[in-house]
C-alpha cells in the first residue's frame, strides 16, 4: 500500500518569488530619507539566516525592530504577494486544490500575509503553520509572539516533532537552512532545495535533489501536475554563436542553455548532442543521419537563419524531429549589402579604396557609372530577390528577374521567360536562390559566357550555387567588370580559421565572410522569432512554419489533456488511436490531423486523466515514430 506524501513547503522566496518581510520593509519606508540603507540591513539579516550563520530568533528580532510597520501595511503587502507568487507554483493551483489535505505551509514568516496569500491556491487555513504579529493600540507592529516555535531556533524541527506525520512520507520544500534543518532531524524523507527564484549553495549542497520549479518536485514523485515534463529537464544547445536574446528567451522559459561561439562537425556534435532536446544552429553546423541517430531526446531544430539545406530533413522527419528558421528575419539586411555592393562595384570603388591604402591618388571618372538606368536581373524571386526588386527599382534601376516558379512582379519589374534571357538584358545580375541541390554548381562558365560583357555578378545566396573557378577566370578576362561574393563552397567554422580561395586578391572583387544577415536588428528579430516558435511548439504543439512538419496552428487548450503522436503517413493510424481511446473510456474534446507526405501529426485533447496503461498502448501503435504528453 502506498504511503501518504506530505508535501511541506517553505513561503517566503519559495512560494512567492520574494521575502516578505523585506517588501514590507520597503512599503513601511517609502518616502524616507534612509529607506536604502533599511532595507540593506534588512536583506542582509535574511540572507543570514537563511544560509544558518545567524540564529533565527535574532534574525527576527532585528529584522522586527527595523521594520516600523503599521497593520495598514499589511494590505499593501498582501496585494503585492499576490502578484509574486512563483510561476510553478501558479501553474499547480489544481494540484493544491485536489490535495489539499497533504499541503502543509510551514514557515518562520507571519501568518498575517501568508493566509491570504495561499488560502487562495485551495490550501487550508489549518495547514498554515507561522509566527504571529503583536501590535500596539495604533496598530504597530511591536514585536511577535514568542512562544511560537517558529519564532525559535530550530522552530521547524519543534513545530514538525509536535505534528508527527509519521503516517506518511513527508517531503519538504525549501530554499533555505531553516527547511534542510527539518531532513537533517530525521523528521522528512527528502529535501528538495527549491531554486526558482534564488540558488543558495550552502543549502543546494546539503540537498536530497535540487528543483528548479515545484513542476520537478511533483514529477520525480509522479503526483499530478500541469505540464508532463518539468521545464528545467529541457536541454538547449545554442551554437555558432547566435544572438544572446535566444539565450534569454530559453532561459526565461525555465530550459537549460548551453552556448557555444563556434560550429561543430559532425563527430563532436554527435556527441554532444546526446540529451539535448532542442538545438539551435546557423548555416555552417550540419546536421547529418549520424548525427540524429545519436540524438537520443531532440525535438526541436532552429535554424537561426534563412536556408536549412545544412539540416538532412527527410531524417529529422523519419526521427520526429520538427525544424523551424527565420525566413523573413534577415531579408532587408541581406537587400541593404546587395544595394550597397551593386553602388560600390557599379564605381570600381573596392580598387579605388585598396589604392588609396596603398597611398596612390587616382582621381578619375573611367569605369565608374550611376545604378540609375541600369539593368538590374534577379535570379530567385523570393522573399529577398522580390524586395530586392522594390528597392532597386526606387533608386531608378530597370529589374528584371527569373524565377523556375510562378511569381507575381512587384512595380515594373519584368518576367524573364528564360534564364538566359535574363543573362542577356541585365548589366548586374543578383543571385538569390535557396540552397537544395539542384541548385548546386548551376552557375557556371555556360552562363557567364551568356552575360554582357562587362557585367558584375552578386552571390548573397549559398556559396555552391557558382562555380568559383569559372567565377575567376571571367574575371580574369575581363568578362566580368566586377563580384560582389558573400558566401563560399567552403568556409571557416570559427573566425580563428584563416579564409582560403582563389578569389582572393582579384581586382574589383568585395568578399565579405557571409555577413548578409549579420546586422544587430536581423539577429535580433531572428533571436525573438526562432525561439519562439520552437517555444510554442514545446508548449501546445503548434507546427505553423516548420519547413519539415505537416503545419497545424491549434487552438488554445483549456480543461484538457493534450497528446501528440508522430507517424509514418500510412493509412489507419488515427483510427487506431482512436481505437486505443475509446478501449480506455476516454473521451476526445478536439483532435487534429495534418499529413505530408512522409509523416502524419495528430494532436489529440481529452477529457479526463490519462493512465501509463493508455499512454503505453499509444505508443505501441505500428508506425509510431514520436509520441509526447503536454499537459
Amino acid at each position: 500500500m502506498n504511503k501518504r506524501k506530505y508535501l511541506v513547503i517553505d513561503f517566503d522566496s519559495t512560494f512567492t518569488r520574494v521575502e516578505a518581510l523585506d517588501e514590507l520593509c520597503d512599503i513601511a519606508h517609502e518616502g524616507k530619507s534612509d529607506k536604502q540603507e533599511i532595507l540593506q540591513k534588512v536583506k542582509h539579516i535574511t540572507d543570514l539566516a537563511m544560509e544558518g550563520s545567524l540564529s533565527f530568533r535574532e534574525a527576527l528580532e532585528q529584522r522586527v525592530d527595523l521594520l516600523v510597520a503599521n497593520k495598514a501595511h499589511l494590505a499593501q503587502l498582501i496585494s503585492r504577494l499576490k502578484e509574486k507568487v512563483s510561476e510553478s507554483f501558479k501553474r499547480n493551483r489544481e494540484f493544491f486544490e485536489k490535495h489539499s489535505d497533504d499541503v502543509l505551509i510551514i514557515s518562520n514568516g507571519f501568518k498575517d500575509f501568508i493566509t491570504p496569500i495561499v488560502t487562495a491556491y485551495g490550501i487550508k487555513e489549518e495547514n498554515i503553520y507561522a509566527n504571529t504579529f503583536i501590535f500596539d493600540e495604533e496598530g504597530n507592529i511591536t514585536g511577535f509572539d514568542h512562544t511560537n516555535p517558529l519564532s525559535q531556533a530550530k522552530g521547524k524541527v519543534k513545530l514538525m516533532q509536535e505534528l508527527d506525520l509519521a503516517d506518511g512520507q513527508v517531503f519538504v520544500i525549501g530554499d533555505g537552512h531553516t527547511d534542510y534543518e527539518i531532513r537533517e532531524a530525521g523528521l522528512a524523507h527528502k529535501f528538495y532545495a527549491f531554486t526558482e527564484n534564488i540558488e543558495r549553495q550552502s543549502v543546494t549542497q546539503k540537498a536530497d535533489h535540487v528543483a528548479p520549479s515545484f513542476d520537478e518536485v511533483l514529477y520525480v514523485n509522479k503526483l499530478p501536475r500541469s505540464i508532463s515534463y518539468p521545464k528545467n529537464r529541457i536541454k538547449v544547445l545554442l551554437l555558432e554563436n547566435v544572438h544572446p536574446n535566444a539565450f534569454k528567451a530559453f532561459e526565461e522559459e525555465g530550459y537549460q542553455v548551453e552556448l557555444y561561439k563556434g560550429a561543430m562537425d559532425e563527430a563532436e556534435l554527435a556527441e554532444k548532442i546526446k540529451g539535448v532536446s532542442i538545438l539551435g544552429i546557423r548555416s555552417k553546423t550540419q546536421i547529418t543521419k549520424k548525427v540524429l541517430e545519436k540524438a537520443n531526446r531532440l525535438m526541436l531544430i532552429g535554424a537561426f537563419c534563412i536556408g536549412t539545406n545544412q539540416i538532412d530533413l527527410e531524417a529529422c522527419m523519419e526521427k520526429g524531429v520538427a525544424v523551424f528558421n527565420a525566413p523573413y528575419s534577415n531579408t532587408r539586411s541581406v537587400v541593404e549589402l546587395a544595394v550597397g555592393e551593386v553602388i560600390m562595384l557599379m564605381r570600381n570603388l573596392p580598387d579605388k579604396i585598396t589604392a588609396m591604402h596603398q597611398g596612390k591618388w587616382n582621381k578619375s571618372a573611367t569605369n565608374s557609372f550611376e545604378v540609375r538606368g541600369k539593368k538590374l536581373g534577379i535570379i530567385g524571386y523570393g522573399n529577398i530577390g522580390s524586395q530586392l526588386s522594390v528597392l532597386a527599382e526606387s533608386m531608378g534601376m530597370d529589374v528584371y528577374y527569373y524565377d523556375i516558379v510562378e511569381k507575381l512582379a512587384l512595380g515594373n519589374a519584368t518576367k524573364c521567360t528564360s534564364l538566359k534571357e535574363l543573362l542577356n538584358t541585365v548589366d548586374v545580375v543578383s543571385l538569390h536562390v535557396d540552397g537544395r541541390s539542384e541548385n548546386k554548381n548551376i552557375f557556371g562558365e555556360k552562363e557567364f559566357a551568356q552575360m554582357k560583357d562587362g557585367a558584375i555578378l552578386i552571390n548573397l545566396a549559398r556559396g555552391s550555387v557558382v562555380q568559383i573557378p569559372a567565377l575567376v577566370h571571367n574575371l580574369k578576362n575581363g568578362k566580368l567588370k566586377g563580384a560582389g561574393i558573400d558566401v563560399f563552397p567552403e568556409e571557416p567554422k570559427n573566425n580563428q580559421e584563416e579564409f582560403i580561395s582563389e578569389l582572393r586578391t582579384m581586382p574589383n572583387v568585395i568578399l565579405t565572410p557571409h555577413i548578409g544577415g549579420s546586422t544587430l536588428e536581423a539577429q535580433e528579430n531572428i533571436a525573438d522569432f526562432v525561439p519562439g516558435k520552437l517555444i510554442e511548439y514545446v508548449n501546445t504543439g503548434n507546427t505553423f512554419n516548420s519547413v519539415n512538419f505537416p503545419n497545424l496552428q491549434l487552438p488554445q487548450l483549456e480543461n484538457a489533456h493534450r497528446l501528440l503522436h508522430i507517424h509514418k503517413n500510412v493509412s489507419g493510424i488515427i483510427a487506431k488511436i482512436n481505437g486505443v481511446l475509446a478501449q480506455h473510456n476516454i473521451n476526445i474534446v478536439g483532435q487534429y490531423l495534418k499529413t505530408n507526405e512522409q509523416i502524419g501529426y495528430v494532436i489529440t485533447d481529452i477529457d479526463k486523466t490519462y493512465s501509463e496503461e493508455v499512454i503505453k498502448d499509444l505508443k505501441s501503435i505500428e508506425h509510431t515514430i514520436k509520441f509526447r504528453i503536454l499537459y
